[in-house]
């Protein structure tokens, strides 16, 4: 593959959760030896990892750590802040997602962010949900109508607001509006859903249901979560990667991190030594 093919390219096969191989399963991402910086700063140090599709991935570790610079590099978003730069690559779906020419917009829709605090738009529910296919050119009222119920239902916020969605989305509970803030990101039909601290501002009933929303959507996602909420990475992760000072520490399945850790650090900071 060269630096100017399309980002759009044949998943490897690659070895699933339960030890099957998942030929052609989109949404596989593969950092190899990434660094990233911001100005003169390095944050990121030579990052290896393997995500796999249809699981959940918990990134773990203290503030400053890295773990949301390296979530925010999967599409591109650090790009926007001034005197960054990176080196390695990260793939999704085999290809450099850094390569000359890739679509980052294309990237950003195949790649879907949902933020620490929900960033609703001061528009209708239905407007919000229907912004990223109006934005891709899509017009038919229709289509629209399908989509966001769509995106809604997915988002296991349908039957709260089908009868509301004209009304503005500032209207809602926190814990709807990040879950509206979910299905927007569904509209674009995403391959990967990451979240950075989804659920730091919500209640525990709010927190419990996007978890449980979480673990529906990796039947056909790749979902990544940063959380400082380690009992949240326990109940809701299939994988977890411990980063400590810009340093992927170890990663592994969620329950051998947690119980049997390889690395004195992981062992430390999941039992409470530092955090």
């Amino acid at each position: 593959m060269t630096a100017a093919e399309p980002l759009a390219g044949r998943a490897p096969l690659v070895e699933s959760p339960t030890g099957a191989d998942l030929p052609g399963t989109p949404g596989i991402l593969e950092a190899v030896d990434y660094s990233f910086w911001y100005g003169q700063k390095q944050a990121l140090f030579d990052v290896s990892l393997s995500i796999r599709p249809r699981s959940i991935t918990a990134f773990i570790g203290p503030s400053g750590c890295g773990k949301s610079t390296f979530l925010r590099s999967i599409n591109r978003l650090n790009e926007l802040i001034v005197g960054t730069r990176h080196e390695g690559e990260i793939r999704l779906d085999g290809a450099d997602i850094y390569a000359r020419g890739t679509d980052v917009v294309a990237l950003r829709q195949r790649a879907g962010m949902v933020f620490q605090r929900w960033n609703c738009f001061p528009k209708s529910i239905y407007e919000n949900v229907a912004f990223g296919p109006r934005i891709n050119g899509e017009s038919r009222r229709d289509v629209l109508d399908d989509i966001v119920e769509s995106a809604l239902r997915r988002a296991a916020l349908w039957d709260e607001v089908k009868d509301r969605l004209r009304e503005l989305a500032t209207g809602l509970s926190g814990g709807q509006q990040q879950r509206l803030c979910i299905a927007r990101a569904l509209a674009n039909d995403p391959e990967v859903l990451l979240l950075d601290e989804p659920c730091s501002a919500l209640d525990p009933i709010a927190t419990q249901r996007v978890e449980e929303l979480l673990v529906e959507l990796k039947r056909e996602l790749t979902v990544v979560i940063v959380t400082h909420n380690l009992q949240q990475a326990a109940r809701v992760s299939d994988r977890t990667a411990f980063f400590y000072m810009g340093t992927l520490v170890e990663e592994g399945r969620t329950e051998q991190i947690f119980t049997s850790p390889r690395q004195e650090r992981t062992e430390a900071y999941v039992t409470g030594r530092f955090g």
